[in-house]
């Protein structure tokens, strides 16, 4: 990764003229206000959960549990494997027939 890209990305996170080194170090003054002030804007708190965090919570859990999705994926391989032994099987009578 580019160092240019990185520093544009995390330009947002702690902006550069708020952070200096001499405004950090020397723990109090009015150079501390602003970091002081950027840091509280943050929000607080444990962040909240995602609505969705995978396929079984999505079909599996919940008040729409269900066993189609898996059922639906059994058919699939099924379907597939019946398909490839369809195909492979007129591959092979296409110059030998019965």
């Amino acid at each position: 990764m580019n160092p240019t890209v990185a520093r544009r990305a995390l330009a947002n996170l702690v902006p550069p003229k708020i952070a200096t080194p001499t405004s950090v170090s020397t723990g109090q003054g009015p150079s501390l206000a602003p970091l002081v002030q950027f840091y509280s804007k943050l929000p607080k708190g444990p962040a909240p959960a995602p609505a969705i965090r995978g396929f079984k919570e999505r079909f599996m859990n919940g008040k729409n549990a269900s066993g189609a999705p898996l059922l639906w994926f059994i058919f699939g391989v099924f379907g597939l494997g019946y398909t490839i032994d369809y195909n492979m099987h007129l591959k092979h009578h296409k110059n030998h027939p019965h």
